[in-house]
């Protein structure tokens, strides 16, 4: 099974230290090495970044930064593991070199596994 892990933080207005980037590199290439991790990516500050909405119809348009929100989205994931039990430890390992922050873990939906599971129903 494969899970998007959305990691959220309060906004940094540093970028990370040598020593921070080592650690997480650290885990990275474990990761990639062991199969767990798929695919990862950091996000540059929200000062760069913007919000597209649609309601009723409409577009609108906001450019950052998102001053209004506690928390932003910091970078993510996309994870391999055989339960959610096991994504939510791989999530917790993460923030155990991250720092503060949290993981919000949501699977991702793949096709031949809904084939799959209707076959044996």
């Amino acid at each position: 099974m494969k899970f998007l892990s959305i990691y959220k933080t309060a906004e940094r207005g540093v970028p990370p230290t040598q020593e921070e980037m080592a650690k997480m590199g650290k885990l990275v290439e474990e990761g990639m090495k062991a199969g767990w991790l798929l695919a990862t990516e950091g996000c540059l500050p929200s000062a760069l970044g913007a919000r597209v909405r649609s309601s009723n119809g409409k577009l609108s348009v906001t450019d950052g930064p998102f001053t209004e929100s506690k928390e932003v989205v910091g970078g993510f994931a996309i994870l391999r593991a055989n339960s959610k039990e096991e994504a939510i430890q791989l999530a917790k390992d993460f923030l155990h070199v991250a720092g503060d922050g949290e993981c919000e873990i949501r699977q991702i939906f793949e096709a031949d596994t809904c084939v799959q599971k209707a076959a044996t129903t």
